[in-house]
This record gives structure tokens, C-alpha cells and sequence, in this order.
């Protein structure tokens, strides 16, 4: 299964750093991302790939919260299909 990741926050060192630390310590392939520094904010958007992830999404989110929190950033995770049928019109 695939998800898309969000990260939207104001530009601060260590953000993909510490997002990309989540993700590999639950097995999760980043498969294409895109990101960019608006002004001061950064914004993100990742592909992934969580086939060999052993936790839930819900549980995935969680951790990525603790991050969110820390970093004061908007950090999502939302299953592929899902993210495509939001988004069609």
C-alpha cells in the first residue's frame, strides 16, 4: 500500500531529517517527494511506500505527531486511493 505525507510549517533545520527518521525506523520506503521553501514556509509532499511498515497508519501518525508537536509543523498521512478520490472532480 502507498500514502501520501504532507509537511507544512514554518523553515526550521532538521525537518526532513527528522520525518525521514520516522519513516525509516518503521520501515517505510519514500518513493518521490517534492518539496520547496515558500518565504519562510516549507511544504512537502512525499509518496510512499509502506509495505514493510509493521504498525497501523493511525500508529505511523502518531509518531509523525510527535514530530508535528515538536517542530510545530502540520504533518499528514493519508492512504494513496484515499488522497486520489478527495481530489477528483
Amino acid at each position: 500500500m502507498k500514502a501520501v505525507l504532507t509537511i507544512i510549517g514554518e523553515d526550521k533545520v532538521g525537518i526532513i531529517a527528522r520525518v525521514s527518521g520516522v519513516l525509516a525506523e518503521n520501515m517505510v520506503n519514500i518513493l518521490d517527494l517534492n518539496q520547496t521553501v515558500m518565504r519562510e514556509y516549507f511544504t512537502m509532499i512525499m509518496l510512499v511506500d509502506l509495505k514493510k511498515m509493521e504498525i497501523s497508519i493511525d500508529e505511523l501518525q502518531q509518531k509523525l505527531s510527535i514530530v508535528e508537536q515538536e517542530m510545530q509543523l502540520s504533518i499528514r498521512v493519508q492512504r494513496e486511493d484515499i488522497f486520489k478520490r478527495m481530489h477528483e472532480i
